[in-house]
């Protein structure tokens, strides 16, 4: 071999250590979504729940305490924080939104996930459990065996589940102790339980295990890795496992803060919580007619609790795995809640509607050089999510985003610029949420279709006052009224 070629040979060699490097140093991520998570943890001023892990992530992390969703329902929610999109045509804002406009569709310039933006970037992905809408990332009917077809067929390296005793991923999501389903069981069934088992004994436990063994592969990697770990509960039912239900006093619980309808509305801005009494055995039925009685409601709470507890156990199996493998110094975790839920606030048991109880959520980030909490009060998206990872991660996208980095609120001193709005959409309706109010305008015939909340005194949004604000009202509709505009044409097509 001449000196050239011996020279071109190192310099190849050269070249090679140094993309292996800098890959290495690239920054992980952990990404833990949870459904119907409720901003109902300690970190978040809940004095009564059980929540240390979730809360030991945010002693050294961000707290968003005013992140909202983009769509008050699993499935369009995570399509939603995927993009980084909105809405835009009425199947958005459904439960098969990413099977309707993503799955089974070749690659393109629009990535499908930002799961998928990071693989092309050199990122091994892998996904645990429930993701998209999808319990276990495969597309199939509730009462169908499971199918080979991915939800997001260009996002993962690796797409996992363990659906144990259950069979499939979709009786796991939605099972019970003894092996059973809501579907097997067709519906006649309660909507919570407390088993006499271990932690393994719902399948968030072996999610959990499932995440403690990929964890010690990625950690032999040579390039980052992107792994998102979904955890079906709270989702109903409220199962967990005996000894996360011993952790409450039920007596002592507390009950929704306004179980009665708000003023001067309709009550097709609500529901008639039909997903919770789908659970045919219920003690009691609720209705928009009258609240459950107290001692339900704070059965249901407790219930709700235990199995929030019971997942916050899970994700604190995976944290410690992340730190035993010796990730944590260089991996992001991004902890988030697909909605909020109404605890029979609003005499309402469930999503699926355009008030703050459906669409606040948890929303956590943490990155290694994070040593102390901050918390952040502005209002924030969950469309954010894509371009601010992308930025952690020094990561370029010629994709379309409605999002905005979220990098410059990750500090106590850098809040400035940032523009205090979120959007949601759903019901016939488009939700804008500032950091004084709530307006939402709704595309349908029953009246009032505009609704007005002042955050500033009335928190709850127990009243609608856009009868007396006139003139704001009018300065919301000019404002947003591309947005209207786009969202009245949605529901109309």
């Amino acid at each position: 071999m001449n000196r050239k070629l011996l020279l071109l040979s190192a310099l190849v060699v050269a070249v090679n250590i140094v993309s292996v490097h800098a890959q290495k140093t690239k920054p992980n991520v952990l990404f833990i979504f949870i459904d119907d998570l409720r901003p109902d943890l300690g970190c978040y001023g809940n004095k009564e729940v059980k929540t240390p892990n979730m809360d030991a992530l945010a002693a050294s992390g961000v707290v968003f305490n005013q992140q909202f969703v983009a769509v008050p329902t699993c499935g369009a929610s995570r399509a939603s924080i995927l993009t980084g999109l909105y809405p835009r045509v009425k199947s958005d804002v459904t439960n098969d939104a990413i099977e309707k406009s993503l799955s089974g569709k070749p690659a393109g310039v629009q990535p499908e996930s930002f799961v998928e933006q990071f693989k092309r970037s050199g990122y091994y992905t892998v996904g645990i459990g429930k993701i998209s809408h999808s319990a276990d990332g495969y597309l199939y009917a509730y009462d169908a065996p499971r199918s080979n077809q991915l939800e997001k067929p260009h996002s993962w390296n690796e797409m996992l589940f363990d659906a144990g005793k259950w069979g499939t991923g979709w009786n796991a999501f939605f099972g019970y102790a003894d092996g059973s389903s809501r579907t097997s069981k067709q519906r006649l069934v309660k909507p919570y339980e407390a088993g006499n088992c271990d932690d393994a004994g719902y399948p968030d436990g072996l999610t959990a295990g499932l995440a403690e063994k990929k964890m010690k592969d990625l950690a032999r990697l040579n390039k980052p890795f992107l792994m998102a770990v979904g955890f079906f509960k709270p989702h109903l039912p409220f199962n967990a496992p005996a000894k996360y239900w011993d952790l409450y006093d039920e007596d002592k619980l507390s009950t929704a803060p306004w179980p009665k309808i708000p003023e001067g509305i309709n009550k097709a801005s609500l529901h008639s919580s039909a997903e919770f009494k789908s659970y045919q055995l219920g003690e009691e039925q609720p209705s928009l007619e009258k609240p459950v009685s107290e001692q339900y409601a704070r059965k249901l709470r407790h219930a709700y609790y235990a199995a929030l507890s019971y997942t916050d156990a899970q994700v604190g199996r995976v944290m410690k795995s992340l730190k035993e493998n010796g990730l944590d110094k260089n991996t992001i975790v991004v902890l988030w809640g697909d909605h909020g839920w109404h605890l029979g606030d609003d005499l309402v048991w469930g999503k699926h509607t355009l008030f703050d109880w459906a669409l606040r959520s948890a929303f956590i980030i943490k990155t290694p050089s994070m040593k102390k909490a901050i918390t952040c009060d502005n209002i924030v998206s969950s469309t954010d999510v894509y371009p601010t990872l992308m930025e952690l991660c020094g990561l370029q996208t010629k994709a379309r985003l409605d999002g905005r980095s979220l990098v410059p609120l990750l500090t106590q001193t850098s809040k400035s610029g940032h523009k205090d709005v979120a959007l949601s959409y759903f019901n016939k309706g488009i939700s804008i949420r500032t950091s004084k109010y709530r307006f939402t305008q709704y595309f349908r015939s029953q009246k009032p279709t505009i609704e007005l909340y002042d955050h500033s005194s009335d928190p709850l949004e127990t009243k609608n006052v856009a009868h007396l604000h006139p003139g704001l009202v009018q300065k919301m509709m000019t404002t947003w009224k591309d947005k209207i505009d786009q969202a009245s044409k949605m529901y109309a097509n």
